[in-house]
């Protein structure tokens, strides 16, 4: 019978996050999503192969943006108990490090082994996520102004006091005109949909809610945070092409359609979460650098079981002359244990 994961582990996963944003950091602005993508990744693996966790990828970013990835089924850490899901995105918002705009992120949720939902073909999802105090309020078969109304009332506001976090993606145009016409505002932004749905999950952030569709694989990332808040999120497959959509089909059929819940996303009843900012956003401080060498990295951790959720502020002290960019295994683990 394999131990199921540790309360430390949580603490551990941000030493992971810590290093793939150090490494990413160095290319905030500089156009190249694939160079910046890659340091994390490299670092990202490194440091979790120190870890005591017998993990197996289960959603790997990548795949979908033809990028360098933490391949689905590829085993992580030392190998030893707990057995673990792993879900992984190294940089959550490539284009937003290519181009030094708010709000890049490095994350990783895990769980006990075989809990999370394994997409598959799907590589784009709906998505609806709020806080607790409106989980019972959400139903992503209904209208966008249906759940806006929904969701007012269990908060006790009025729909135009809510905020509504959306990609700002063509697929949107109309989900957008008519969260206009419902009266509430919105937040729209570029990339980023994790932090969209960590900020909707938690109250006093400034976004009540998260509508849209994006990424599968940041969707089941996202669902371990909403998991540990105790928050509400709801998805349905969405794919974006016929090749999409024929591939889900002949994976699960007329489940294409079916809702899925928050249990079906994440089933184990303890999960964690870890994300550190690489550029600056209003939720998490970006990487900084200091004139004596240090650096400061901003990060979240989370715990369902607990319900504990903890910012961690890491202050690091760097060898003269260490090169981010070309980190290698040895020194991306001196890094996250400095």
């Amino acid at each position: 019978m394999s131990e199921k994961p540790d309360r430390n582990l949580a603490m551990e996963l941000v030493r992971v996050t810590e290093a793939a944003a150090l490494s990413a950091a160095h290319y905030m602005g500089l156009g190249n999503k694939e160079a910046g993508d890659q340091a994390a990744v490299d670092s990202m693996r490194a440091v979790l192969d120190t870890i005591n966790l017998d993990g197996t990828i289960v959603i790997g970013e990548g795949e979908k943006d033809e990028a360098p990835m933490l391949y689905n089924g590829e085993k992580v850490g030392t190998g030893n108990p707990p057995a673990v899901d792993v879900a992984v995105d190294p940089v959550e918002g490539t284009r937003l490090l290519a181009l030094g705009r708010p709000n890049a992120t490095s994350v990783i949720a895990i769980a006990e082994r075989h809990t999370m939902w394994n997409p598959g073909s799907s590589l784009y999802m709906k998505k609806i996520v709020v806080d607790r105090n409106a989980k019972d309020a959400i139903d992503i078969s209904l209208s966008a102004t249906a759940n806006l109304h929904r969701i007012a009332r269990a908060l006790g506001r009025h729909v135009n006091e809510l905020t509504v976090f959306v990609l700002d993606k063509p697929r949107h145009q109309h989900l957008i005109a008519e969260i206009r016409q419902s009266g509430a505002r919105i937040s729209i932004q570029t990339d980023g949909d994790v932090i969209g749905a960590l900020m909707a999950a938690i109250p006093g952030t400034g976004v009540d809610v998260l509508m849209g569709t994006g990424g599968t694989p940041e969707g089941i990332i996202a669902a371990a945070a909403v998991k540990a808040l105790n928050g509400g999120m709801q998805a349905m497959c969405d794919p974006q092409s016929e090749a999409e959509r024929e591939k889900i089909m002949a994976e699960i059929g007329s489940d294409i359609n079916k809702t899925l819940m928050l249990e079906d996303l994440i089933k184990a009843d303890d999960a964690f979460f870890a994300a550190t900012g690489i550029t600056d956003g209003p939720f998490l401080e970006g990487v900084h650098y200091d004139r004596q060498g240090g650096v400061t990295t901003h990060s979240i951790v989370i715990r369902a079981l607990s319900g504990s959720m903890r910012y961690v502020k890491g202050i690091h002290q760097l060898k003269r002359g260490l090169d981010f960019r070309r980190l290698d295994v040895k020194e991306a683990v001196e890094v996250a244990t400095l």
